[in-house]
């Protein structure tokens, strides 16, 4: 496998994004920006789920039992609270010689390049963006689900499974990336496939800066940290 990463920090910030590669698998995760001190914000957490996955990581057990271990063991670590703690979201891609799996768990798509192009994407956040108080639907059923200090966020991700032979290429990106497909209309999910990665952040923070007044694409801050990881057969 070939693998490439880039990642850049919204100007003026400390990344809160992090990328992490192994032998046969690639981790991205988003620390969620919160107003917590920097040593217990979205990146400290993001920091620490990253090192506990890459070390939990195994051939065999389901991406998701990994991932709600991990979530665990920081919990017990640093005595973290659900619902009072820093969170991220998180995604997961593993390969063997015969099948490629993912994982997702909020707003940190992958998506695999084949034939056809399958994108495994969480949208149960963006789903209840409407209602007046998102938060309280974190990590509650029937409501959307996020890294935090409950492993039951671990079982609630979204999962595909995809032959190893029908994948050319898969990306991991988080939404600093992929609002260059889902919300501006940038590129195709195709072109993140070819185009340069670097090359793929400037265009992105070249559109943001173009509408900094937020009036084309309305959000709540003009620039996100940015991080995509490009996995090659």
């Amino acid at each position: 496998m070939k693998i490439e990463t880039a990642e850049q920090a919204a100007p003026g910030h400390v990344s809160e994004d992090r990328i992490r590669v192994t032998t046969n698998a690639v981790v991205v995760l988003d620390g969620v920006t919160s107003r917590r001190p920097p040593g217990r914000n979205g990146g400290w957490y993001a920091t620490n789920l990253a090192d506990e996955l890459v070390r939990l990581i195994n051939d065999t057990d389901p991406l998701t039992d990994v991932l709600a271990r991990a979530i665990a063991n920081l919990a017990e670590e640093h005595d973290l609270v659900p619902g009072d703690s820093p969170s991220s979201t998180a995604s997961i891609v593993r390969w063997n010689d015969e099948t490629i799996d993912a994982l997702v768990l909020c707003d940190t798509p992958v998506v695999a390049f084949g034939r056809t192009t399958h994108v495994l994407e969480d949208t149960r956040l963006e789903d209840l963006r409407s209602q007046p108080d998102i938060l309280a639907w974190k990590n509650k059923p029937n409501g959307w689900w996020v890294a935090e200090a409950d492993p039951v966020a671990g079982h609630r991700a979204v999962t595909a499974r995809w032959p190893r032979s029908e994948v050319r290429t898969v990306i991991a990106l988080t939404d600093g990336v992929s609002c260059g497909v889902s919300e501006y209309g940038l590129f195709s999910w195709e072109d993140l496939a070819e185009m340069p990665l670097g090359g793929v952040l400037d265009r992105i923070r070249e559109a943001e800066r173009g509408d900094s007044e937020h009036k084309r694409w309305p959000r709540s801050k003009t620039h996100d940290d940015q991080a995509i990881a490009r996995i090659t057969t």
